[in-house]
């Protein structure tokens, strides 16, 4: 039997050089898999790793230079999430706080379905000595290192203590990377000494390999009892998730709404799936929805869950669905999901699902009064949207809502629009008018603090000459500023948005709703009372942005705002706008939740605001009911 050819490289060199030649194909169009690499380098990587990207050169493999690792993994997961899940980043770590560092982002990126590879590297396989830097000492387990705190938040987890053991794992990854349920955050952990050792590997597997990303199709029995339910459904709602993004199934979805008058509401995932002005599209669902899809879904005899895991802030917390007799169907790639409140399932890929409901659906409608109860009703809304944006006053300082509204001015359908945490994510979803599949990019699967700047840096490398927008609270902010360092030194012309509320404005806003007073929530020295209600912090982001080589447009009113954002939206340059805002009032502010939030409220309690939320706290949890 003749020997199979081989090749002597490292184990780093052969890894670097199999992900140079994966691929992924749908639809017939092909792509690479792993686009490029991110890295900062250490001992437990620079050998290794960084060696074999050296040498492999970046038309083999892109190399991308972070500032921290936990930015790093946010930015590949914008950049997978904007090329539709397709096409992927890798991360380089090196051991200890390097790799630790990238646990906040693997569970982000697994939360929310987004492949992203993970290679930190790890403490010596072969032990010559222990412990060596960085190594946590486990005194019952001496396999066990800080890349093991990777493993929960891993859908794949492998640690390759001999080169040829590559071989199956890194099949396996790509494997995991590629499937549209499983995907997520893989980790393969590479010992310092692995990664240089060399082997004989076989030239088979560096070859070209594709990785076809499936489409399964609904079987006929469960679509024939999914169209039975609808027919028999008065009062329908559909609630589309990121599920629909992910399938590319947006125009699937206008055929569908457009053929049976079913209203559509979007989850955080989902906004965008229909343009804003689709008459079926009837806005954000959940608590932080419109009044018009939440009422529809309290009395939805009938709620289409397609691509959403139905969260709590989709549910309003198990409140939102009261019609004694609603039922649940759950279109859904992932069965687990599909289930959810005990739902009839049709698992399927959304666009496939989607096309053939309509199929088996051919001429039915909802009632024509129900479509014009839904469209008088989403009118309405959008007049309170109007009112929320609208700024009578150019020397003014701007709500943050007015902010949003001289944006939606301004942009195209070519604009991208990120956020992840705060309060900024509820103003968006109850208000931003989506142009695009693509526009509203909001990460609140995990609702990160510190996603934005890294996350827009990501969707901008994979949308190149498109304006992309990061939205960020002066508290997300200082969370995780540093990629506004990798934008300058790549020429990305990120358009960087802060608004500077002087705190954590959202979770302090809960506070008070809760009974917590908004202790531990603004940015402000110690005041009489010992507690942070002193004056505002001395703190002058802008002039940090400027330091971290950005161009800085200071704003205080709506007038400088508005020229601001035009200017930043023609920069070839990345550019930050620096906005105060003031805290509306009753008339400029946006309309407030129209749906509860289960946030339990302490039971005993001898101060009177926390008395009052736990009265109000026990009359909304009355409403919770389990779908059965």
């Amino acid at each position: 039997m003749t020997a199979p050819h081989s090749v002597r490289l490292t184990t780093a060199q052969a890894l670097v050089r199999f992900l140079s030649r994966q691929y992924t194909e749908r639809d017939g169009r092909r792509q690479r898999l792993i686009a490029a690499t991110w890295g900062i380098f250490g001992h437990g990587n620079v050998a290794g790793i960084g060696q074999a990207l050296l040498e492999s050169g970046p038309g083999a493999m892109p190399f991308l230079q972070g500032r921290n690792e936990q930015a790093m993994v946010h930015a590949a997961v914008g950049y997978a999430r904007q090329r539709g899940r397709l096409s992927a980043h890798a991360v380089t770590t090196s051991i200890g706080p390097g790799a630790t560092n990238l646990v906040t982002g693997a569970a982000l990126a697994t939360v929310n379905r987004i492949p992203v590879l993970l290679l930190p590297g790890d403490t010596f396989a072969t032990r010559p000595a222990d412990p060596v830097l960085q190594q946590l000492e486990v005194p019952y387990a001496g396999d066990v290192s800080v890349n093991d705190t990777l493993r929960p938040v891993s859908r794949y987890f492998d640690r390759i203590t001999r080169p040829e053991a590559l071989v199956p794992a890194a099949l396996q990854a790509m494997r995991v990377l590629t499937d549209p349920v499983q995907t997520g955050a893989v980790t393969l952990a590479l010992p310092q000494d692995v990664q240089a050792e060399a082997y004989d590997w076989p030239e088979e597997f560096f070859a070209e390999r594709v990785w076809r990303v499936r489409r399964p199709r609904p079987d006929t029995a469960g679509l024939r009892a999914a169209a039975d339910a609808v027919r028999e459904a008065r009062r329908p709602l559909m609630i589309v998730g990121g599920g629909i993004r992910h399938s590319g199934a947006e125009e699937a979805l206008r055929a569908f709404a457009g053929a049976t008058g079913i209203p559509v509401a979007a989850t955080q995932a989902g906004k965008g799936a229909l343009r804003h002005d689709h008459p079926a599209e009837v806005g954000a669902v959940g608590h932080t929805g419109t009044a018009t899809a939440d009422d529809l879904a309290r009395a939805a005899d009938l709620v289409i869950a397609a691509g959403t895991r139905l969260t709590d802030f989709t549910t309003a917390s198990s409140t939102l669905f009261q019609d004694p007799g609603v039922r649940f169907l759950g279109l859904n790639l992932d069965p687990y999901d599909a289930h959810k409140q005990a739902a009839l399932p049709l698992v399927a890929d959304a666009r496939e699902g989607l096309d053939a409901l309509r199929e088996e659906l051919a001429g039915h409608r909802v009632d024509p009064a129900y479509e014009r109860t839904y469209r008088r009703a989403k009118a309405y809304w959008e007049a309170l949207v109007d009112q929320a944006f609208h700024a009578s006053d150019e020397d003014a300082v701007p709500t943050q809502a007015q902010v949003l509204g001289a944006l939606d001015a301004l942009v195209d359908d070519t604009d991208v629009i990120v956020n992840a945490a705060g309060s900024l994510p509820g103003d968006l979803h109850r208000l931003w008018r989506t142009r695009s599949p693509d526009q509203y990019h909001v990460e609140y699967g995990y609702s990160c603090m510190g996603y934005e700047i890294p996350g827009a840096l990501g969707v901008a490398l994979a949308a190149p000459g498109r304006p992309v927008w990061a939205l960020v609270g002066d508290g997300s902010y200082l969370m995780n500023p540093t990629e506004l360092v990798t934008a300058v030194q790549e020429g990305v012309p990120l358009k960087v948005v802060v608004l500077d509320n002087h705190g954590y404005a959202s979770i302090g806003g809960l506070s008070g709703a809760v009974g917590g007073e908004g202790f531990g929530t603004a940015y402000r020295f110690r005041g009489p009372d010992g507690g942070y209600t002193g004056d505002p912090l001395p703190v002058d982001l802008a002039a940090n942005a400027a330091s971290l080589g950005m161009a800085v447009i200071r704003t205080r009113t709506i007038g400088d705002l508005r020229k601001a954002l035009a200017e930043a939206r023609g920069s070839d340059r990345p550019t930050c706008v620096y906005a105060q805002t003031r805290t509306p009032d009753t008339v400029s502010g946006p309309p407030p939740a129209q749906a509860w939030w289960d946030v339990p409220v302490a039971e005993t309690a001898t101060r009177a605001s926390a008395a009052r939320a736990r009265e109000e706290y026990d009359r909304q949890a009355a409403q919770r009911r389990r779908h059965l």
